[in-house]
C-alpha cells in the first residue's frame, strides 16, 4: 500500500485525520487488521481505501475514504461492496461501523448496502463534536 497516497486522502477527507503512525499500526496488526486500496486508471492511482478488523466471524470497518476528486463516481460503493462480498464468502456473520450522523452521503451508501442504525455514540467525534451512529450489517438469518 502506498501510505503517502492513503494519508493524503485521509487528510482531505476528515477533520480529525488518523496519524501516519495509526495506519502503520493497523498494517502491522495482522491477522486482525486489513487494509485495501481502490485503484483507477493505467497508472493504478490510489483513489480510496478501507481499513477493517476481522475477529472470528465479526468485522469492524474502522476507516473508509475516497479522494474528494473521485467521489460520486462509484469508487466507494464498489470498494465497500466488494469487501462485504469477500467478508460474507469467508464466513463473516456481522459487520459494524460508526459514522458521523451528519454524513448523509455515507449513511445513504451504508443503508443501501444493508446496514441498519443500531445505536448512537454520544460525542464520539471531535472537531466538530458530534454523535456517531453505530451501524450493523448481518449476513443471513
Amino acid at each position: 500500500m502506498d501510505l503517502a497516497a492513503v494519508y493524503a486522502i485521509e487528510k482531505l477527507s476528515f477533520p480529525n485525520p488518523w496519524h501516519v503512525e495509526t495506519f502503520l499500526g493497523e498494517i502491522q496488526n495482522r491477522p486482525v487488521s486489513h487494509a485495501l486500496v481502490a485503484v483507477h486508471g493505467p497508472e493504478e492511482t490510489i483513489v480510496g481505501y478501507i481499513v477493517f478488523w476481522i475477529v472470528r466471524d465479526e468485522a469492524q470497518i474502522n476507516n473508509i475514504a475516497v479522494h474528494p476528486d473521485r467521489r460520486g463516481k462509484g469508487f466507494g460503493r464498489g470498494m465497500l461492496a466488494a469487501t462485504l462480498e469477500e467478508m460474507k464468502a469467508s464466513g463473516i456473520k456481522t459487520v459494524t461501523l460508526e459514522v458521523r450522523e451528519s454524513n448523509l452521503t455515507a449513511l445513504g451508501l451504508y443503508r443501501s448496502l444493508g446496514f441498519q442504525v443500531v445505536g448512537r455514540r454520544r460525542d464520539y467525534y471531535t472537531n466538530p463534536r458530534e454523535d456517531a451512529l453505530a451501524m450493523l450489517l448481518r449476513f443471513g438469518p
